[in-house]
């Protein structure tokens, strides 16, 4: 793949929802074999950038690049032969297929180690219900769904929305550890998540996204605690509003802990 090994570079990038000015010039690097987590308040831009990076949202202005490839006006099926994948927000999976059916939609690729059965071992509950119509599965099976779905394509560049949402502390455990074995395998990870706690436990690198631009990124050696985190976003994108993860950094997590799967 045309990307593979290479980082996905985003500078200025601007777009649009009819007459509001969405992304305000986003300039963002994310390195392959690395997580980079976008955290930030609702309604700053972070869903559009995912859109923007995978072509279903108009880029206005500015460049995306993915290795030596310029992605800016591709259309989506491009991005995924060069190696891109996303798992959407709210998950957007197929009420009326069943799972195996998901992880046969497009044609696996001639390259990677993310085959169904093995997407299988590394969500076993997807295995017990893989005949299953998708509209019967609970909310955590849904989000095992929407992920093996996005690694059936073998991605050199996996992007995740809002992965961990709704999710109960087993499934957001499973998450993590699938998260650090794409990792391993030299597989980037491009992150927006609103629990401070998981991004700061995967990433190798945290962006703080305000007003539809990267206030500030951070490595995570510079970032000791997730309390710290919340510390960094409250001073680098001053006042915090109504969203709950700017003032208490843990509620997310706690959140978290109390869904049900």
């Amino acid at each position: 793949m045309a990307g593979d090994g290479q980082p996905l570079e985003i500078e200025g990038v601007h777009a649009h929802y009819g007459l509001s000015h969405v992304l305000q010039g986003v300039t963002l690097t994310a390195l392959p074999g690395m997580v980079t987590a976008i955290v930030g308040r609702n309604g700053v831009g972070k869903t559009t950038l995912m859109g923007a990076i995978m072509g279903l949202v108009p880029v206005s202005s500015g460049t995306i690049r993915y290795g030596s490839v310029e992605l800016t006006h591709r259309p989506p099926h491009d991005r995924r032969s060069l190696g891109l994948a996303l798992v959407p927000q709210g998950r957007r999976i197929f009420r009326s297929l069943t799972v195996e059916e998901h992880l046969h939609l497009v044609p696996p690729s001639s390259q990677g180690s993310f085959t169904a059965e093995r997407l299988y071992d590394i969500f076993p509950r997807l295995r017990e219900r893989r005949t299953s119509l998708a509209r019967t599965l609970s909310g955590g099976e849904q989000s095992m769904l929407a992920i093996a779905r996005a690694l059936t394509g073998n991605p050199s560049l996996l992007l995740m929305d809002e992965p961990t949402e709704g999710l109960a502390p087993l499934l957001v455990e499973t998450v993590r550890e699938v998260v650090q074995r794409l990792r391993e395998h030299g597989i980037g990870v491009l992150l927006v998540e609103q629990n401070l706690a998981f991004a700061h436990a995967v990433a190798d690198r945290i962006a703080v996204m305000d007003r539809g631009q990267i206030l500030h990124l951070f490595e995570k050696a510079h970032i000791p605690s997730v309390d710290e985190l919340g510390q960094m976003m409250l001073a680098t994108a001053g006042t915090p509003g109504s969203d709950p993860a700017l003032r208490n950094p843990g509620a997310y997590d706690a959140a978290s802990r109390s869904a049900n799967s």
